[in-house]
């Protein structure tokens, strides 16, 4: 087998001694996402002008998917896309081209059927950016099953890659893949067991070139504890590597999750339910509302890594 192009690299990673110093270039992504308690995902368009993430309740019972533009070197305050409805939609992720956003939601196939379903994965299209979205459109049985799908996410060329909970999978949760012919997108396949396992592996995200991509496993022996960030990279005659632990620069004792690489930045997004709350003494009530509310507090939020390439993975 050829030799992977690429080295992987953990500055920060295994080799720190301190999990609060190797966590000490991760920062909160962005002010305006304060405003909500749990954010479980991100995504920013090619152009750098558009976000995309999703708010949650406390105990995820309502899910919707909001926005952000970039105005006069501002972002705009938050909205709820326009086809929010009763359902649980989630996980946005925006083409290459920026005309259609596709994303998992359990809203039903129908337009007359009202009961929740499965989660599918959708999208919405539009002609070009100061056009209205279309309403949401399943993509159909090509990609989905009655089984659950999620975390849609697409290299450059449009190959599809999401987490499914289909029956013919390795484990629990598995990252497919499924190829775009021009027209449609085909049949989907399982990726193998450097990706795969037994196990949990979710939420991937893959790179414009498909040649690495970040994901989550669960409780992966050797991990750090919850879900940890992977990665793993392609060689030239296509075969995946095993993937390795992103390390502490990025993982915590906690759920890490739901990565986005801004390959045009060099940052790496991604949500964790991190914590550094610790018992003290408060001047007054707002001191202890300021602490809880704008510290790593065990909420789902999103938290992001510039020069990502430093600390985690040197390109060729």
């Amino acid at each position: 087998m050829e030799k992977f192009k690429y080295s992987f690299i953990l500055i920060f990673g295994f080799l720190s001694n301190s999990q609060s110093q190797s966590n000490s270039h991760v920062e909160f992504a962005n002010e305006r996402l304060h405003e909500f308690d749990n954010v479980r995902d991100f995504a920013i368009s090619n152009d750098q002008d558009e976000v995309f993430f999703t708010i949650q309740s406390p105990m995820q019972e309502i899910s919707q998917i909001a926005f952000m533009k970039l105005s006069a070197g501002k972002w705009t305050p938050p909205q709820l896309m326009e086809f929010s409805d009763v359902y649980a939609d989630m996980e946005a992720f925006l083409s290459p081209d920026q005309t259609r956003l596709y994303f998992a939601s359990n809203r039903p196939v129908s337009d007359t059927a009202r009961n929740v379903k499965d989660y599918d994965i959708w999208y919405v299209e539009r002609a070009h950016k100061q056009s209205p979205w279309s309403k949401p459109i399943n993509l159909g049985r090509d990609v989905n099953t009655e089984f659950d799908e999620f975390y849609p996410t697409l290299a450059s060329n449009n190959n599809l890659y999401f987490t499914s909970e289909r029956k013919q999978g390795m484990g629990k949760d598995d990252i497919y893949f499924s190829k775009w012919n021009g027209f449609s997108y085909t049949t989907p396949q399982l990726m193998d067991s450097s990706i795969n396992s037994s196990g949990y592996e979710f939420n991937a995200f893959i790179s414009r070139n498909e040649d690495f991509i970040i994901y989550t496993k669960y409780n992966a022996a050797g991990g750090m504890g919850s879900g940890d960030l992977y990665i793993s990279f392609r060689n030239s005659e296509g075969q995946w590597g095993v993937a390795t632990n992103l390390g502490s620069s990025v993982n915590t004792k906690s759920m890490e999750y739901c990565p986005y690489y801004d390959e045009k930045n060099g940052i790496l997004y991604f949500t964790s339910r991190r914590s550094q709350l610790a018992p003290k003494k408060f001047r007054d009530l707002d001191d202890f509302q300021k602490t809880i509310q704008h510290s790593e507090n065990g909420y789902s939020k999103i938290y992001k890594l510039k020069e990502a390439s430093k600390f985690i993975f040197l390109k060729p």
